[in-house]
């Protein structure tokens, strides 16, 4: 009988301490859960962490004013506040910026660092409903930049890209046109511009002789038809003294238009 007794008992004295373990638990979490909600309301509330000071760093071309206005709705409030994240998101849909960090310093700083884009090209646009045309510089991922003021640039000039292509279908031509200067070499100088509107049928206007001509390249060969259209340009004059349009996309002959 003792011995029973003992056994009774002992399952009760395991509940006893499982509920003080459970409400030891509970306690702790309560003040935990307290703890950081004071914590929260004085990073909230302080002035100390109000934000005042933007740092902005790696900008080149980028128009910082446009950086700073993403950050004007979170001057005055605490910086635990601000949404990094959505922050930077805005700071990407700015033209010229192709990476940004936003970090916070305490007790009252933001500090963004840009990675800017690198143009390639100046992009001949058209204005919608007119025959006149804008121009935009374009990097090799097709996005149209702003031209910074005050800045000059030495760039082919690329046509057949529109505002209303996508930045695949930009960046396709972009690469295109890389892909024919960079087999043309050193005569890639002689370009002034580069049409890829048709990337299956490239042009260019050319600089030969002191003439602006435009040549018709096609989509190959295009070092190999340019040297022969040079080297036989004097020949090509006198047979073609006012042709101004030239297609080489016949290796056997060469075509005034």
């Amino acid at each position: 009988m003792p011995r029973k007794d003992v056994q009774a008992k002992a399952p009760a004295s395991r509940n006893w301490r499982m509920w003080v373990r459970v409400i030891l638990w509970a306690g702790m979490f309560a003040c935990g859960a307290w703890a950081s909600k004071q914590a929260e309301s004085y990073l909230l509330r302080d002035p100390q962490f109000d934000f005042q000071d933007l740092q902005i760093g790696g900008t080149r071309y980028t128009n910082r004013a446009r950086i700073q206005a993403v950050f004007a709705p979170d001057l005055g409030k605490s910086i635990y506040h601000i949404p990094l994240a959505e922050r930077r998101r805005h700071l990407l849909a700015i033209d010229w910026v192709l990476t940004a960090s936003v970090t916070r310093v305490w007790p009252n700083r933001i500090v963004v660092r840009i990675t800017e884009r690198t143009p390639v090209a100046f992009a001949r646009l058209p204005l919608a409903g007119t025959v006149r045309h804008w121009l935009a510089l374009i990097d090799d991922d097709g996005v149209l930049l702003s031209i910074p003021p005050k800045v000059r640039f030495r760039f082919p000039v690329l046509s057949g890209v529109t505002e209303d292509q996508t930045d695949e279908e930009r960046r396709m031509r972009v690469r295109t046109m890389e892909h024919l200067l960079s087999d043309l070499g050193p005569q890639a100088k002689d370009i002034s511009e580069v049409n890829s509107a048709s990337p299956q049928e490239m042009r260019v206007i050319a600089d030969v002789d002191g003439q602006a001509v435009e040549l018709w390249l096609g989509d190959r060969h295009f070092r190999s038809r340019y040297l022969n259209f040079v080297n036989h340009y004097g020949e090509i004059r006198k047979h073609s003294e006012k042709a101004g349009v030239f297609d080489l996309r016949l290796d056997d002959r060469i075509l005034a238009r």
